[in-house]
């Protein structure tokens, strides 16, 4: 049993920052890539970065230059920087791992998502 929890979201002023945080726990032996995933009303779910083991990174040009992505293997754990938040930012955020599990499947996980508003 693998568990995704993000924390972080609210809402905030164009131009502001907020940063996320997605913990996995639970029966895991190894974390390959973990990422960040968002779907705004009315729009498919789309990519916004994600991060490997390498670690390299990759980010949608719609948040390149303004979100960073970092990882702590220590604690199992992925964050997203945001800075410069648009309106357009706005959108329930889902954490996603691909983890290798203590019975050694490989499964892919999703958090239960977070909320980001942007708004004055």
């Amino acid at each position: 049993q693998v568990q995704l929890v993000e924390s972080g979201g609210g809402l905030v002023q164009p131009g502001g920052s907020l940063r996320l945080s997605c913990v996995a726990s639970g029966s895991i032996f190894s974390i390959y890539a973990m990422g960040w995933y968002r779907q705004a009303p009315g729009k498919q779910r789309e990519l916004v970065s994600v991060i490997t083991s390498g670690p390299s990174t990759n980010y949608a040009d719609s948040v390149k230059g303004r979100f960073t992505i970092s990882r702590d293997n220590a604690k199992n754990t992925v964050y997203l920087q945001m800075n410069s938040l648009k309106p357009e930012d706005t959108a329930v955020y889902y954490c996603n791992a691909d983890i290798r599990t203590t019975t050694m499947g490989r499964y892919n996980y999703w958090g239960q998502g977070t909320q980001v508003t942007v708004s004055s």
